[in-house]
């Protein structure tokens, strides 16, 4: 009965498990009510993001795979709901799905089925749909039939809902023969139903993948299909995303607007293509074997039956890519070359079924068959021509029409019309397929000017293939882009262009493309009709043209950006007139040539008839008159009369141009310039002058007017034409000077008319011939028509004369010198007539080229095509890199001999860019050079490339090596300049380069964008693709890519504009976003203005972009400045020419007089930027080894690489350069201006420290003594600035500086030598002497031996200043180094050894000799030779100096914070509160600033201590620290959901707590919610057991923060401030309201929470909020909550040490110590409850030290009588609440004579013993107060005893003596007679004899002692705590203190430091044999100080002067620093030698 009772307990268990425990339970019934509760919960959670989700992400596929069936249908509901509502579904896809398939397809249940197929639909809708169709297919391979039907109709069910856009058919129309063959009927059922509805989405499409399924299946299916109704299927179930289209749809729906439906149907036609459902077949290897035999064969049957193979072959309707080259050049042999026409059309066909399979693919092989085919055209045959149109239509498919324009232009000249017509006919299909987009005016310029020639043509089946193709092209782009063109046409042929552009049907359906498409299916039979090219989603249906044969129809893609064409060369005008197609005015004047009788009627109209008879008159002089006569009518005649041809005839009647009189010559020559300037002059007229203009050219009187001429000439028949005409006829003559004169005027007359349309070939030969001349005068012409051409063509020019003799090259290069940097001038003339070229210009190129790249247009260019053949391809490919190089100088060289080229490469593109990643440098360098070569040669063509070779250019700026990013660099500079930046900004190429997170990519790329950018006039639309990745190297780890970005920014801005900047932030995390947005404040004031319009030629060269990079450096300081844009051009200058003077410089940035600033601006700004936390940055970068170590012999290279990299982010630029020229003399600027900038830039210098002093140790291996000099004189000053500002330099700064400076003190010059001393001396300032100690000693290890007698000297110095402290590791180990040198061969360093131990004998007495050690008898001898003879006695002369050191080492560092703002702040927060606090101490002693605390060293370097620790504390101090540090500003935002980040809950904890102390208040405020979340749950605040001081410090730290930094910031509105103070309080009240986790709070944490919590309530700047009461009010009630609810004893000691710190502090406010005393008030009235729970030994211990610190004499000289009644009631009550038991309660304190503590409490006892007394009897108070008396003797007595029993005792001796000494001292009077009495005359003499010694010593020494701050009770942070291991240990009981002691109280200090988070503050300190001594001091000082002791009193017994440095900001110490005594030294040796054994 018991059993089954049992059992029944057992099942009912699980009703009490949560519930996801519920859903994993191994009974059925809990997994059943687990899901049902699941479902419950999922249906309620509203937010799709809620954590709850996060529960179950695990469970999700044990619901759906559930073994019990019942269970497994409520599991998979369940499913449901999660997968619709939860974000996190999607992570689930895959596991979840395959269970569903395996687990739920094959139930028995339908509904099971059901649900597992909504599931799988509802992870398609939340965009998982690739995820679950890889799955079901994988369900397809099932062997279980039915889970095969399952996955068959989910997949039909989601393509019939979510449509052929979400479902990818390709692979299951892959699958379905193969489920047709299944042998399940239920399958092939299935299969059939999914093809229906695959055909319904694809049609047709469908059909030729299951061509080869089982005919009667194939039957039913077509039945199938038929049945299917006719329109488009729509989606009826949208992904999530989409789903707002799903509303609108119903939207239109309900108003019936099916109308708008139409327009949707075009969104979801088919655009499955059927060649993508295809698979691809390999050919090439199916070819006959003999095939390229075949097809050379003689006899025409072989080449048929070689043809016919491949026909077969290439029938296959997809084939694989391959390597088809020499296929097709064999095909495009037989198509040009064969005279069989019939193996013509096979081979037709072929190339047809090859282009149709390969779609895009066959491209490549376009351009060379495209010319071959449409000069075939000639062939009459209509089979012949049908298959080549076929063939070339199918082509034009692959390739683009910008890409083959050439060639058909090429054939548009032909003579035959049929090919005329054809091309014509071609041109009109293509355009079809063409939008206004991929026919740009470029491409309709050339072709329209070549059809509008045919339309003229006397064929008439030409001029209609013209108008056809017109009317095509009218119909695309509209009448406004094609008018221009068709100004010249009359309105006849218009209208028949018109009419034939309303007949064309285009592809993309302008019109009836429905029906094109219907009649279209009929096309073609064998093969299937494709819609839409291959992948191109965008193209729907395709038309064929009506003329002509039918084709394929599909659809070249766009071909990009319109891309210029080169102008159509038409006919003789070399391409002249090409631009000026607008406006009658234009139109070329052309005339028959007439005869000389009709032009001597014309003439004699016009012409008075005396003119006409004197012509050639045998008289000069006549013939002079009729000259004038004739140059009278010609200006009287009107335009429209002047018979131009015959007035030139008339003048070149004989004598002609053979006149010999000059006068009448130059008259002449004037008539035809006026005739040229005033008539309609044609290019006949100017034939009939041209050669007299030529003959004269030369002549001296008459050259000019020859030259006037000439130019009216140009300007009526354009100069392109004329220009040509003059140099032939000039060089056909041989006459050397009329050659010259020609090249001079041709040269003017090109800048006067400017380049457009000249034709540079032909003037290059020409210029040639005019180079070999002989006459130097024609060379030089020639030289100076080359500089005016170079103003145009640019320096591509230069290629065409690269193989001229050396000296000729060299005279070119001079001349092309001469016009670098000149822009070409406007041109004057010709201009009128040329509007119309300018403005199409300027629409059609974005860059300000000036019709630039049409001049580079003209180049003659060559195929180099074929020359790239496969085998130089796969050589570039080889593995061989000597291979690779070979193929690599080929091209070079096929490049240089070509000069300019095509566009078309052939492979090369693919081979190059391999190269571009090559292992080998060498050829990645030589690629980039032939990159270079690449985009000369071919000009703005290499546009074309800039996608597939530019951007991997790019990548190569990522490369490791400097040289290797220079050539990268100069390549894409190259490459720019012919592409304009359009090309490159299009896109998302270049941000995905800008993503990669390589610093040299991002800053090489960075700094050629912000050099771009600001030349470009129109903003790159993808431009905004980059700013993301902009943003993230604003905050790269690298500060070159840092600067880069922000160099960057303003240009951004410029074109995209600060609004869509600052929305970009959006993205951002919180801190990073703040950041960006004020550096995008910063650049919006230097942003430059875009350029104007194309007017590129100011004259101010090189203004563009270079200067634009240093603009940011001035910014700050460009308050002076009219405008950022007016200066860009000038810092090149300024740059360029370095500062002439150093004054000059300084000059510029004390008064930024008007002259100066312009040179100066680029120098006016800091010369250090402040980076914030840059030095810990660095700091932490070498700690971790991320960059080298500043630790070397000689400077090597990647040394001063990586010092200039890390300066080039916060050192001016400018100064960079001369920091590190290669010349001296700039070096001596540099440190010039750091000078003067020394004072002005105090924090910048700091911030930058680590730098200027690596740099300064690089000048000192310098050969150079002046920049030596500067350098040490710039120390001197930067020494002693330093020291003003109260600098502590850091470990890091000293280590990588001393070493190098301490190499410089053996110089051979004094002069150096005395300065590298004295800046030794000045660094002991900001660097404690005895951590300089060691760095002198390295020194003495030199080989130079004036250095080693230097540092010993220097160490004597330091000794002397600073006593022994500063000799490290030990004294004992410092002087047997030294006294090594006392041996040394060389005379000096033995002196300087001998002075520098006699310095020590001085300071140190006798015991020198006992730490030398053994020393050679002669060295010995020496030593004490110089010593007698130095005489000194030992003598206190070092206090004397210390003592006179400046006393502004008192308040050390009370205000370092407010001097070193920036990084000071995040240092952890104790840190800072020492700081502040350090610096007080007693009058009289002030502590020389060595022995302070450098913080810097504990801050930076946390625990790495020179010498060996015990082992017992080797833990990682890092941890202490952890949650303290300010979490960098890059934090990530809190997670909202606990879970997801960590998995375990402390984990969790510690990273919400270390966020609360975030800077940003955002994510500090979140992580306060989630922890009050956790404080207010009752059940949850437990987990923060264990975090409370980690929490609490946290806590302060940000009250600190808002303290001293966001209430400081204007910015910040103060509600947020608000917020955040009201979430602390809030959470510090929830937390105190919990006992259990209030009593957690350690003292530490407690002191410093109190401190934060007080210095709150007197914020003045709150009150003055809103809300700033209501904080108060809360403030108050949670300091009453920390006092009540607090571990008593940890708040009462805190309280204390509060108290005690801030009447210390002298800047602190008398209101902070009465607040504290005020909470101590509140405490003593809580004593009485409490009483019981303190631990009254620590409490007295605290007062003891408050009372040592504070004597009642100086507590009375305080202001206020608060303090000392404080203390008097705290005593008071607690003598009233103990009574007498309170003195047993001191056994804390070691010393109890060091405080009045004792005594007091005795008085108190006593007094309140007599009033007990005063009221029962009078007569008792004498009584009483003799008991008093009594007591007190009782207890004197007690104390002698124990002392004599300690001197007795062997091994206390010395502590007892000691004792009995200051007992004596104190108690004067005391009588140790009585005891003394008892003993034997042997110990009486012993006593009194150790007394008198123990005098001695205590007289010689005290004064030394005491000063050099030997108080045993020193200590860290100024909170006078005893440091307990050192002071004498009072045992009581005289019995040996075991190791447990220490560990005990090692321990205390760990769960102090929060490194142990036990539970109980007070170990039972009871058990010891003696009482531990809890210290109250901030939590990380305490770890310092205990380790320091011990590892001190090991080292260096014989002085209790602990490492100074790393304890004690201050001393304490009272005169009487009793407990040095000798004995106290032997009692702790033994100690530790014990502590050591049992460590052991």
């Amino acid at each position: 009965m018991g059993e089954t009772r049992h059992t029944m307990g057992d099942d009912s268990e699980w009703v009490k498990l949560p519930v996801d425990q519920k859903c994993e339970h191994k009974l059925w019934k809990a997994r059943l009510s687990g899901y049902e509760e699941a479902l419950k919960i999922f249906q309620k959670i509203k937010d799709e993001k809620s954590p709850e989700w996060s529960k179950y992400l695990g469970l999700i596929k044990k619901f759906v795979t559930d073994s019990n069936a019942v269970v497994q249908l409520k599991g998979l509901e369940a499913a449901l709901v999660y997968v619709e509502n939860a974000h996190v579904a999607g992570k689930t896809t895959g596991e979840v799905v395959s269970g569903i398939v395996s687990k739920v397809f094959n139930q028995p249940k339908a509904r099971a089925k059901e649900l597992g197929i909504e599931i799988c639909l509802m992870y398609i809708e939340i965009e998982k749909g690739e995820a679950v169709q890889e799955e079901l297919l994988k369900g397809l391979d099932s062997k279980n039939p039915k889970i095969t039907v399952a996955c068959i109709e989910t997949l039909r069910k989601a393509l019939s809902e979510f449509g052929s856009k979400i479902i990818l058919l390709k692979p299951i129309i892959k699958v379905l023969p193969k489920l047709f063959e299944s042998r399940e009927k239920a399958i092939r059922d299935e299969a059939k139903l999914i093809a229906v509805e695959i055909y319904r989405w694809i049609r047709d499409a469908l059909k030729a993948p299951l061509q080869n399924i089982n005919s009667v299946q194939l039957k039913e299916l077509e039945e199938e299909w038929c049945k299917l109704p006719p329109g488009a299927p729509k989606p009826t179930r949208f992904l999530r995303s989409q789903q707002e289209l799903e509303a609108k749809l119903e939207q239109q729906q309900s108003a019936g607007g099916d109308a708008e439906g139409g327009g949707d149907d075009g969104d979801e036609v088919p655009q499955i293509d059927a060649y993508e459902l295809l698979e691809a077949v390999e050919i090439l290897s199916k070819l006959p074997k003999d095939f390229y035999d075949k097809i050379e064969a003689k006899k025409w049957q072989e080449r048929k039956e070689a043809l016919e193979a491949v026909e077969i072959l290439v029938k296959n309707p997809k084939l694989e890519a391959g390597d088809y080259s020499d296929l097709v050049k064999a095909l495009k042999k037989v198509v040009g070359k064969d005279t069989n026409v019939m193996l013509v059309a096979l081979a037709a066909k072929c190339l047809t079924g090859l282009a149709v399979g390969l779609r895009k693919k066959f491209g490549q092989y376009a351009g060379h068959v495209v010319p071959t085919i449409l000069e075939k055209f000639k062939e009459k045959k209509p089979q012949v021509v049908q298959a080549l149109q076929e063939a070339i239509d199918a082509i034009f498919l692959t390739t683009t029409l910008q890409s083959i324009s050439e060639d058909i232009l090429a054939v548009m000249d032909n003579k035959n019309p049929t090919i005329k017509q054809q091309t014509s006919l071609f041109i009109a299909r293509s355009f079809r397929h063409c939008t206004s987009s991929t026919l740009p005016k470029s491409l309709l310029k050339p072709f329209c000017a070549a059809l509008l020639k045919h339309i003229n043509d006397s064929a008439p089946e030409v001029r209609d293939a013209a108008f056809e193709a017109l009317g095509t092209a009218l119909k695309v782009v509209g009448e406004k882009a094609v008018n221009p063109f068709l100004a010249d046409v009359d309105k006849l042929k218009l209208d028949r262009i018109k009419e034939c552009s309303e007949k064309v049907e285009l592809v993309y359906g302008k019109k009836a493309g429905a029906t094109a498409d219907k009649r279209e299916s009929k096309a073609l039979p064998g093969k299937t009709v494709a819609s839409g090219a291959a992948g191109d989603k965008d193209v729907k249906d395709a038309a064929a043209p009506k003329s002509g044969p039918v084709k394929k129809a599909s659809v070249t893609k766009a071909s990009g950006p319109p891309k210029k064409g080169k102008p159509a060369t038409s006919g003789a005008t070399g391409g002249a007139g090409s631009k000026n197609k607008k406006g009658p005015d234009v139109k070329e004047i052309v005339e028959p040539e007439l005869s000389v009788e009709v032009c001597e009627e014309k003439a004699s109209v016009v012409l008075p008839p005396t003119c006409l008879q004197l012509l050639d008159s045998g008289n000069w002089k006549e013939r002079l008159a009729c000259m004038e006569e004739f140059q009278k009518a010609v200006e009287l005649m009107d335009r429209t009369e002047m018979p131009c041809q015959a007035l030139v005839r008339m003048l070149a009647k004989k004598p002609g141009w053979k006149e010999t009189n000059f006068q009448v010559m130059q008259m002449k020559l004037h008539i035809v310039a006026l005739v040229a300037q005033k008539g309609n002059f044609s290019k006949t007229s100017a034939q009939v002058v041209l050669d007299g203009l030529v003959d004269k050219i030369g002549d001296v009187k008459c050259g000019n007017n020859a030259k006037e001429a000439l130019t009216a000439i140009a300007e009526a028949c354009l100069l392109p034409w004329t220009a040509e005409q003059v140099m032939s006829m000039a060089f056909s003559q041989k006459n050397p000077k009329n050659q010259s004169e020609t090249l001079n005027w041709l040269s003017n007359a090109i800048k006067e008319f400017g380049f457009s349309g000249l034709n540079v070939k032909a003037f290059i030969s020409n210029v040639k011939t005019a180079l070999a001349a002989t006459n130097p005068a024609v060379r030089t012409s020639a030289i100076t028509l080359l500089g005016v051409m170079y103003l145009y063509v640019g320096p591509s020019l230069r290629m065409f004369f690269e193989d001229e003799k050396t000296a000729l090259l060299s005279q070119i290069d001079a001349e092309f010198e001469k016009m670098q940097g000149q822009t070409p001038p406007a041109p004057t003339r010709g201009t009128t007539k040329n509007t119309g070229g300018g403005t199409d210009e300027g629409e059609d190129g974005d860059e300000p080229d000036e019709g630039g790249s049409d001049v580079v247009d003209l180049l003659p260019r060559v195929e180099i095509s074929d020359k790239i053949t496969l085998e130089l391809v796969s050589k570039i490919g080889d593995k061989n890199w000597k291979i690779r190089k070979e193929g690599l100088d080929e091209v070079s060289s096929i490049i240089n001999e070509a000069k300019f080229i095509q566009p078309n490469i052939g492979e090369l593109p693919a081979a190059l860019k391999g190269r571009l990643n090559d292992s080998n440098k060498i050829l990645v360098q030589q690629t980039l050079n032939i990159l270079q070569q690449l985009a000369v040669a071919m000009g703005p063509n290499v546009k074309q490339h800039v996608k597939n070779l530019g951007i991997p250019i790019i990548t190569v700026l990522g490369d490791s090596k400097n040289n290797v990013r220079a050539a990268a660099l100069a390549t894409v500079n190259a490459w720019a300049e012919q592409t304009g930046m359009k090309e490159w900004l299009e896109g998302e190429d270049l941000s995905e380069e800008l993503k990669k997170e390589n610093p040299f990519l991002r800053q090489e790329l960075l700094g050629w964008l912000a050099e771009k950018l600001p030349a470009l006039r129109s903003t790159p639309t993808d431009l905004i693709l980059c700013v993301p990745h902009l943003y993230s190297c604003l905050e790269d780890r690298n500060g070159d890519v840092r600067k880069k970005a922000q160099d960057a920014l303003p240009f951004f801005m410029m074109h995209l504009g600060y609004e869509k900047m600052a929305k970009a932030t959006g993205k951002l995390k919180p801190t990073s976003k703040d950041q960006v947005l004020a550096m995008l404040e910063k650049a919006k004031v230097n942003m430059p203005a875009k350029p104007a319009a194309p007017a590129k030629t100011s004259s101010k060269p090189a203004g563009g972009a270079g200067p634009a990079k240093f603009q940011p450096v001035s910014a700050p300081v460009e308050d002076s400045m009219s405008s950022p844009a007016e200066s860009k051009p000038d810092p090149k200058k300024a740059r360029g020419g370095g500062v002439s003077s150093k004054a000059k410089g300084v000059q510029g940035k004390k008064m930024p007089s008007k002259a100066s600033l312009k040179e100066e601006d680029d120098r006016s700004g800091p010369i250090f930027i402040v980076v914030p936390n840059g030095k810990e940055q660095r700091m932490k970068d070498e700690k971790a080894l991320k960059v080298l170590k500043w630790n070397f012999t000689t400077p090597r290279d990647e040394y001063i690489e990586q010092l200039k990299m890390q300066m080039s982010s916060c050192v001016a630029r400018w100064l960079q350069d001369e920091m590190f020229h290669s010349d001296f003399q700039h070096h001596n600027k540099a440190l010039a201006v750091m000078v003067d900038h020394l004072e002005s830039e105090k924090e910048g210098v700091i911030s930058c420290l680590d730098l200027i002093l690596k740099w300064l140790t690089l000048r000192f291996f310098d050969t150079n003594t002046s920049v030596l000099m500067k350098a040490l004189e710039y120390l001197k000053s930067l020494f002693t600035l330093l020291s003003d500002e109260e600098y502590h330099l850091t470990e890091n700064e000293a280590s990588s500086f001393i070493p190098y400076l301490v190499l410089k003190v053996g110089e051979p010059k004094d002069v150096i030598r005395k300065d590298v001393r004295a800046i030794l001396n000045r660094m002991c300032l900001v660097y404690p002497a005895s951590k300089m100690f060691p760095f002198i000693m390295e020194g003495t290890k030199s080989k130079n031996s004036k250095q080693r007698a230097e540092c010993l000297e220097e160490l004597g110095c330091l000794v002397e200043s600073y006593g022994m402290n500063v000799c490290q590791p030990t004294p004992g180990k410092a002087l047997k180094e030294m006294a090594i040198h006392i041996g040394d061969r060389d005379n000096t360093v033995r002196n300087a050894a001998l002075n520098t131990i006699v310095t020590v004998y001085n300071v140190h007495g006798d015991q020198v000799f006992k730490l030398i050690g053994n020393l050679s008898e002669k060295d010995m001898s020496m030593l004490e030779e110089r010593i007698k003879r130095s005489a000194k006695r030992p003598a206190a002369a070092p206090i004397k100096q210390v003592e006179e050191r400046p006393q502004r080492t008192q308040n050390l560092n009370s205000n370092a914070n407010m001097l070193r703002k920036g990084p000071a702040e995040d240092m952890s927060s104790r840190l800072n509160q020492a700081r502040s606090l350090s610096g007080h101490s007693e009058a009289a002693h002030t502590v020389p600033r060595e022995f302070q605390l450098d913080l810097d060293e504990i801050e930076n370097d946390n625990g790495t201590v020179r010498c060996e620790m015990p082992a017992l504390v080797q833990h990682k101090l890092d941890d202490i620290f952890e949650p303290v540090l300010i979490p960098e500003p890059k934090i990530r935002a809190v997670s909202p959901h606990f879970d997801d980040m960590h998995s375990n809950t402390a984990s969790t904890i510690n990273f919400i707590i270390s966020q609360v102390a975030s800077g940003d208040i955002n994510t500090s405020v979140q992580a306060l919610t989630q922890i009050d979340e956790v404080l207010r749950q009752e059940d949850k605040s437990e987990a923060m057991s264990g975090h409370i001081d980690q929490f609490l410090i946290a806590t302060f730290m940000q009250l600190r923060l808002i303290y001293h930094t966001h209430m400081a910031d204007e910015k910040l509105d103060k509600d947020e401030i608000i917020k955040l103070y009201s979430c602390i309080i809030g959470n510090m009240i929830s937390l105190f309201q919990m006992e259990n986790l209030a009593r957690e709070a350690s003292t530490g944490v407690l002191k410093d929470l109190m401190h934060g919590l007080i210095t709150l309530m007197l914020d003045s700047r709150i009150e003055d909020l809103e809300e700033g009461q209501q904080v108060f009010r809360s403030v108050n009630l949670l300091v009453v909550k920390v006092l009540e609810k607090s571990d008593q004893t940890n708040i009462l000691s805190a309280l204390l040490v509060l108290l005690q710190d801030s009447l210390l502090a002298t800047a602190g406010s008398p209101k902070f110590s009465e607040l504290v005393m005020k909470c101590l008030w509140r405490m003593v009235r809580l004593l009485p409850d409490t009483i019981n729970s303190i631990n009254l030994d620590r409490i007295l211990l605290d007062i003891h030290i408050f009372m040592k610190v504070f004597p009642k004499e100086k507590l009375k000289q305080c202001k206020s009588e608060f303090p000392i009644r404080t203390l008097k009631t705290l005593l008071h009550t607690l003598c009233k609440l103990k009574g007498p038991k309170i003195l047993d309660h001191l056994t804390m304190i070691d010393n109890k004579n060091e405080s009045e503590l004792e005594a007091h409490l005795c008085r108190m006892m006593k007094h309140s013993l007599d009033q007990m007394g005063s009221k029962s009897d009078k007569e008792t108070e004498k009584g009483a107060s003799r008991m008093d008396e009594k007591s007190s003797k009782a207890k004197v007595s007690d104390f002698l005893a124990e002392i004599f029993k300690k001197i007795g005792s062997k091994e206390n001796t010395k502590e007892g003596l000691a004792e009995l000494y200051e007992y004596k001292k104190k108690y004067s009077d005391a009588d140790i007679e009585p005891f003394l009495k008892n003993s034997s005359q042997f110990f009486q003499s012993y006593v009194e004899r150790g007394l008198r010694v123990i005098e001695m010593e205590r007289e010689g020494k005290g004064r030394i002692t005491s000063s050099t701050g030997i108080s045993p009770q020193m200590e860290v942070s100024c909170v006078p705590t005893p440091t307990s291991t050192v002071s004498s240990v009072g045992n009581t009981n005289g019995e040996e203190v075991g190791p447990s002691v220490y560990l005990e109280r090692l321990k205390i200090l760990r769960q102090r430091c929060g490194l142990e988070n036990t539970k109980d503050d007070r170990p039972s300190l009871t058990l010891l044999s003696k009482p531990s001594v809890p210290t109250v001091v901030s939590s990380t000082d305490m770890l310092h100080s205990k380790l320091s002791q011990i590892r001190e009193s090991r080292e260096q017994h014989q002085h209790l002067d602990l490492d100074s440095n790393q304890m004690h900001s201050a001393t304490t110490s009272s005169s009487s620093s009793s407990s040095s005594t000798a004995a106290n030294i032997d009692d702790l040796k033994k100690r530790l030698e014990r502590i050591k054994s049992s460590r052991k």
